[in-house]
């Protein structure tokens, strides 16, 4: 408790001395907070530089992890105004390195072998040095060039004593500042925590690694280095060392005479495979991570480094984004808004007609430019931003694809400052989607389930009548809240009247499917014997359920 003491009066004295009271809500406890002001000693030069920069400077003096929530937050645009998150984008993740003694020591304890049993050479000065851990280059005795992640000692306790006051300072935030429920500062917290104990483990940095690295295992235009295995453990990780030039030099590559167009559209290109093919992408691509590999400059590729933060979608995210995209795309906003409310990201008593209008709003002035001067991420974020008073709610996956997309479409600019991002991205989300939702990946899904739906079936018929007798004896009850409750009578009457018909319909359905899916020898003229029971099942429960409701009329 003293050391969180202390450490808070540290936090507000900086607060003080870069002149951040204005960030304060002038409400409840958070009025004296503002007292902060009074603080003597303000940063010299600091007084007149917009907010934004002093917050970020206040960060880098608070230190690592402070630099890293800074990070983080700096992609929720959607709570933040733009120059701020500008600003905190620019934070540096570089600190002091720990000594080469202490990473050592960790590769030993953590390995529980003797160093020189691991590698023939391992070098005291780091490659580098971030908030997290720390690399070294080392030899393994086969020869093999690597380098080791040693995550930073004793970080995890500074981490979780950072947490609790940042937590504290949250929920001080939420029920005081008067936009606290919208901006949910907890969840905020609660999605840096989930990062950054993410970045704490190497073994599961290892495992992003080895998925993506399986994911374009033959691909001539990524490579992922191949991590080590035996010598990775929950602290440690060692990995295949790579050379490249890093993607930020732009004057190195164009003197190699790299062709910079089809290098920024491999990398849109690249991006839209992880997202829409593998729902498995690299969410943390800024410059430092990447390289190129300019061996052939007619044909470049890139070479991905850093595998702590990696994100995917839920079926449903994955699948509503991408029509989304679509949809935007092709300038379908009655769309947009539909998908907006199946997906949940909007009440379902949302206005479709005034979504709608405000996604043309948003996106509609966009086509009177040249599509190479306009950035479909940023286009994405202000969609979000004005769904904000439709009270849309956005998962953090979809935060970490938004600011992946914003870090991609910049570095293919700064590449190729004339490139078209739709021209690009267009034909990749939809071959993307044809291999994904398309008849033939169907079909593999349905061949895939068929054993287990089998294995079910026998118990199918009993279920589906006693759910039947059930709800024809008044014996299921269920609670609805609705204002419009006999508007809703008269649809369940209408559903009813189908009922019958439509489970009759669907055994035929399972039965087709069935018949064409599951690879089994014909019983005779080309029908298969789940094909054939599948059928019956159909006919009998069908059957049934019209005899049920004619002996009800």
């Amino acid at each position: 408790m003293i050391r969180h003491g202390v450490r808070l009066i540290h936090i507000i004295l900086t607060l003080g001395r870069y002149r951040l009271d204005e960030l304060l809500a002038d409400v409840g406890p958070l009025r004296w907070a503002r007292l902060i002001r009074l603080i003597p000693g303000g940063k010299r030069g600091v007084r007149n530089e917009p907010v934004g920069v002093r917050l970020r400077l206040a960060l880098e003096e608070l230190g690592p992890i402070y630099v890293k929530f800074g990070q983080i937050l700096s992609t929720r645009r959607d709570l933040l105004p733009p120059e701020i998150a500008d600003a905190l984008s620019l934070l540096q993740d570089n600190v002091a390195p720990f000594s080469s003694t202490e990473a050592k020591a960790i590769v030993v304890a953590e390995l529980k072998k003797p160093l020189e049993a691991c590698f023939t050479q391992f070098e005291d000065k780091p490659l580098a040095s971030a908030s997290i851990a720390q690399v070294h280059g080392a030899i393994l005795p086969d020869g093999q060039a690597v380098v080791v992640k040693i995550v930073r000692p004793g970080i995890d306790t500074q981490i979780k004593g950072d947490l609790t006051l940042l937590y504290q300072l949250a929920r001080l935030v939420r029920r005081y500042h008067p936009e606290g429920d919208r901006i949910r500062p907890d969840e905020v917290v609660g999605e840096f925590e989930r990062v950054i104990v993410n970045e704490l483990d190497m073994q599961a940095e290892a495992a992003n690694c080895t998925m993506i690295r399986r994911n374009f295992e033959n691909s001539q235009e990524l490579y992922i280095p191949k991590i080590h295995w035996p010598l990775t453990a929950n602290r440690v990780l060692v990995m295949e060392r790579v050379s490249g030039i890093p993607v930020r030099e732009i004057d190195h590559l164009k003197s190699l005479g790299v062709d910079m167009e089809k290098l920024a559209r491999l990398g849109i290109r690249l991006f839209y495979r992880q997202v829409f093919r593998d729902n498995l992408f690299h969410a943390d691509m800024h410059p430092g991570n990447i390289l190129v590999n300019a061996s052939d400059p007619s044909n470049p590729s890139f070479i991905a480094l850093d595998f702590g933060i990696v994100a995917s979608l839920t079926q449903k995210d994955l699948y509503y984004i991408g029509e989304n995209f679509l949809a935007i795309f092709n300038r379908e906003y009655r769309r947009v808004a539909e998908l907006h409310v199946e997906a949940g990201w909007v009440p379902q008593d949302t206005r479709v007609d005034e979504l709608e209008a405000a996604a043309r709003t948003v996106c509609e002035p966009n086509f009177t430019r040249p599509l190479e001067e306009v950035s479909f991420a940023e286009l994405v974020v202000e969609l979000f931003s004005v769904a904000q008073k439709f009270r849309l709610t956005i998962q953090p996956q979809l935060i970490m694809l938004q600011k992946t997309l914003l870090n991609i479409e910049g570095m293919g600019r700064e590449l190729y400052p004339q490139l078209n991002i739709w021209e690009v991205a267009k034909p990749e989300l939809e071959t993307a989607y044809r291999e994904r939702y398309g008849i033939e990946k169907t079909m593999e899904t349905i061949g895939r389930q068929l054993p287990g739906w089998l294995a079910r079936s026998p118990d199918l018929p009993n279920l589906v009548f006693e759910a039947i007798r059930l709800g024809a004896s008044g014996q299921i009850r269920t609670h609805i809240e609705t204002q419009d409750l006999t508007k809703l009578g008269e649809q369940v009457s209408a559903h009813n009247r189908k009922l019958p018909l439509s489970i009759f319909s669907a055994g035929l359905i399972i039965g087709s499917a069935i018949l064409v899916g599951y690879q089994v020898p014909p019983v005779a003229d080309g029908y298969s014997i789940p094909g054939i029971i599948g059928v019956f099942i159909g006919l009998a429960v069908g059957w049934r359920a019209l005899s049920s409701t004619k002996n009800k009329a």
